[in-house]
């Protein structure tokens, strides 16, 4: 059995670039920048930063055009694939991408409303509880879960 899954957790380096395929399927592009640190045998942190490059299509291809923007935090989900062409001067070259299955928005930075613009102050406070006034509190059923009706 083989297995070919990617999670990327990370940045946007560019806004989503999106074209139509001739079938008429939306194609979205764009970079995500993930890091990873660690300390060194001196104790001193270390990180470094890695690159990649992500293809959605369909529509997960216009949510991520519609959604995304740079410096935005996103979840992907998908498989490696490398594609290769030879360029204009003649030489092969090669790319290897993430094609996401899946993707979840990371939250959205404080003070911009979706697509990077501010968002109305007036809005933001209306749906904010005044002094003195609750939110309304669920309240759950308590239930007793047995560990032996567990199947596994």
């Amino acid at each position: 059995m083989n297995l070919n899954k990617v999670f990327i957790i990370g940045n946007l380096t560019r806004n989503p670039e999106t074209r139509t395929l001739p079938s008429g399927k939306s194609i979205t592009t764009f970079g995500v920048a993930s890091n990873r640190t660690w300390k060194n045998p001196q104790g001193e942190r270390q990180q470094a930063t890695e690159f990649h490059n992500i293809v959605l299509f369909g529509r997960l291809a216009e949510v991520a055009q519609q959604y995304l923007t740079k410096g935005g935090s996103v979840l992907i989900e998908g498989r490696l694939q490398t594609r290769s062409w030879e360029g204009q001067d003649g030489n092969k070259r090669s790319r290897t991408e993430i094609v996401a299955e899946g993707m979840q928005l990371g939250p959205r930075r404080t003070g911009t409303a979706v697509g990077g613009t501010p968002s109305d102050p007036a809005k933001s406070q209306q749906s904010s509880p005044s002094e003195g006034e609750q939110l309304e509190t669920i309240e759950y059923p308590e239930e007793d879960i047995n560990p032996d009706d567990i199947p596994f």
